[in-house]
């Protein structure tokens, strides 16, 4: 079965984990996947990620992070959409919850936080964001 947009695939099955508190949660692996988590993990969002290599498709599996009882990630939005893709120049690129979050970024140099594009003077689309 193919996904329509496996990004927000992605952004669902979290949310959900998180609604449940489950400690995993595991999911279809892709590269762009794979950077998101490791942005994940690098700005403290969740604990670790690992990729399953099975017999048959790699899963992606997350290790998510809780404070207190309460999930680590407090929204999690996917703001580039198949039917809508959100672009932004680096000067352009929006502040999350006043720079507590991170804007999550497709850019030609590969994908960054909003914050290392606006160092490097780079703009893209604007994947998902979250705080």
């Amino acid at each position: 079965m193919s996904l329509s947009d496996p990004i927000g695939d992605m952004i669902a099955r979290v949310k959900n984990a998180q609604a449940r508190n489950h400690k995993k949660v595991e999911l279809p692996s892709s590269n762009f996947k794979t950077k998101i988590a490791d942005i994940l993990k690098n700005e403290g969002f969740i604990k670790d990620f690992k990729i399953n290599a099975g017999d048959k498709k790699p899963t992606l599996s997350l290790e998510l992070k809780y404070h207190s009882g309460n999930p680590v990630i407090s929204a999690f939005e996917r703001v580039s959409k198949p039917g809508r893709r959100i672009f932004s120049s680096a000067s352009g690129l929006p502040k999350i919850n006043n720079g507590l979050g991170i804007a999550i970024i497709s850019t030609p140099k590969g994908v960054m936080t909003d914050i290392d594009a606006r160092k490097q003077k780079v703009g893209g689309e604007i994947i998902c964001k979250v705080f």
